[in-house]
């Protein structure tokens, strides 16, 4: 339970990354309110807890919204007096070379993979800064240390999560306010099982994105929740601003 009591907020928690972490963090103990813009996948997260004898809850939110921000913050203010954990977790991938992305395309992700992660941080950060203590962990990629051809807005998008993450270490260093990221590698979530389905030969491009990792396979979103959970661990108080690679050794080549 090494999370007792804490509050945590987790965008993009209806799937994936967010999902396993908000059921993780409740198993540790955390009162966690997940947020994400379809209430049915919501309530599902909601139900499955509930089976494990677990409290989540949450509330419909669109991250590049700023009135929906704020409107998840206050709630969880509202309802739990404070905030202890952020884990910006909600993302957007497109495929496309840079003269084949959308203009839209391009705005949608910087505004959920960028202006979300800022808008949140922007209004919990008042009250961490109130509290004098809090956690923030954003989800970059090993695509915000590296690139790879073919997702011009994503890789891009994340390398600026990486350069907010580290901006916002140093400025709330000290103030009581961790801020760390993690670089997943490739994860199976619906995210990228949608990304392969799209793709003409659905078994090529999955063995492909394996070739990637050294490690053989492609991740769990499991694994990518137990490392959240590392870094919010009031035992590794002295780590902030640090991009942590779980990527099967991607990172490494």
């Amino acid at each position: 339970m090494k999370h007792k009591d804490k509050v945590v907020l987790i965008t993009g928690g209806s799937m994936g990354l967010g999902k396993a972490s908000a059921l993780l963090l409740a198993k540790e103990g955390a009162k966690v309110v997940i947020t994400g813009r379809t209430e049915k996948t919501l309530k599902e997260v909601v139900d499955e807890a509930k089976k494990e004898g677990l409290e989540i809850e949450y509330i419909v939110s669109d991250v590049s919204n700023e009135d929906d921000c704020k409107a998840a913050i206050d709630y969880t203010i509202n309802k739990h007096g404070r905030i202890d954990i952020l884990f910006n977790n909600a993302g957007f991938l497109h495929m496309a070379t840079t003269h084949e992305t959308p203009t839209e395309i391009w705005d949608k992700t910087f505004d959920i993979n960028v202006k979300g992660t800022y808008l949140m941080s922007k209004y919990t950060i008042p009250h961490m800064l109130e509290q004098g203590k809090g956690c923030i962990v954003n989800n970059s990629s090993v695509l915000g240390l590296k690139a790879v051809p073919g997702v011009v807005a994503y890789n891009s998008s994340k390398g600026a999560v990486t350069q907010l993450t580290r901006s916002m270490a140093l400025e709330y260093a000290d103030k009581g306010i961790r801020v760390n990221a993690i670089c997943p590698g490739t994860i199976v979530t619906p995210l990228i099982e949608g990304l392969f389905d799209s793709m003409e030969d659905r078994n090529a491009a999955e063995e492909l994105f394996k070739s990637f990792h050294p490690i053989g396979r492609l991740g769990k979103p499991e694994e990518i929740a137990h490392a959240v959970s590392f870094l919010c661990d009031d035992n590794v108080e002295f780590m902030t601003g640090n991009m942590l690679s779980v990527d099967g050794g991607w990172i490494a080549r």
